[in-house]
């Protein structure tokens, strides 16, 4: 005699795709006037997918992400604009002014 264990049926479960990897830190340096900092990591260099994700995440939570500025040091191809959450984004670059490992996004409402 050999006993048997009934295994729960197997369910599909949707594919979600990995959100951004990030860290924010709000610093006001006035009641009403919110700027963040923080921290990002891109899981490739395709910057449109990755910036895609970003701003994603940021949009609903910072305001309405109208442009974002990155230095090209580091991304093999720059796009000119990404879809955002129904609208599109331009996609600006700067050598000089721009650290290569950093980005500026910018929001209707909280600015820079």
């Amino acid at each position: 005699m050999s006993a048997t264990t009934p295994h729960p049926p197997l369910r599909a479960v949707p594919f979600r795709a990995p959100t951004a990897r990030l860290a924010l830190k709000s610093e006001s340096p006035s009641p009403g006037h919110v700027e963040l900092d923080g921290a990002w990591w891109p899981r490739s260099r395709d910057l449109a997918h990755e910036l895609s994700a970003l701003a994603d995440v940021l949009d609903p939570l910072w305001g309405r992400i109208t442009r974002i500025a990155v230095n090209p040091r580091h991304w093999p191809i720059l796009p000119p604009r990404i879809f955002v959450n129904g609208h599109v984004v331009k996609i600006g670059w700067f050598t000089s002014e721009l650290d290569p490992h950093g980005i500026f996004l910018l929001s209707y409402t909280a600015g820079r």
